[in-house]
């Protein structure tokens, strides 16, 4: 069995979790994530900590895998989780219409992104974007569809990038 997998997973104040079958939910102040037990594991709950026993002969990675699952989900329904992006370049902006993201990237147009269910989106300045949810991979996903319609250049640096985000610059050519 996986390190991972071994250590029992204690769930915050609030979190509630059940399995029915080969499915198991979180359910929290944040709303509720599910997902699907792997074969050859199975779930030990006692009050607030949940505990991973694994068949014999069965991989371990998936243990660990479903183990983390666990932990993001519990994290993800209890506080939540958020995505900071930037806008660097002149003329680049963003604007809310309603629950749409308006961005203005140096198309001839402008982009309009609609984020899924369960992920909200803020835009506190024209040049940062806050994306927040429950489900960890939702949000991830997002700030990364976001950033793939302008990826930061290596010359100048313009595009959107996550908060804090180091941009190797290379140096122009020289004549």
């Amino acid at each position: 069995m996986s390190r991972v997998a071994k250590k029992p997973l204690v769930l915050p104040a609030g979190v509630q979790i059940s399995s029915t079958g080969d499915l198991v939910s979180v359910s929290g102040p944040k709303g509720t994530l599910s997902t699907s037990i792997p074969h050859g594991v199975s779930l030990e709950v006692s009050g607030q900590d949940v505990s991973l026993v694994q068949a014999v002969g069965a991989s371990s990675a998936r243990a660990g895998t479903l183990r983390a699952l666990l932990g993001n989900m519990a994290q993800g329904v209890s506080v939540g989780y958020q995505r900071k992006l930037e806008l660097v370049g002149v003329g680049y902006r963003a604007s809310l219409t309603g629950k749409d993201l308006n961005l203005t990237l140096g198309f001839s147009h402008p982009v309009v992104f609609v984020p899924p269910a369960g992920v909200t989106i803020e835009v506190p300045t024209q040049i940062e974007i806050w994306i927040k949810g429950a489900d960890k991979q939702a949000v991830g996903q997002v700030a990364a569809k976001i950033r793939a319609y302008r990826p930061p250049e290596p010359y100048k640096g313009k595009g959107v990038r996550y908060a804090g985000e180091k941009i190797v610059m290379k140096e122009a050519k020289k004549a």
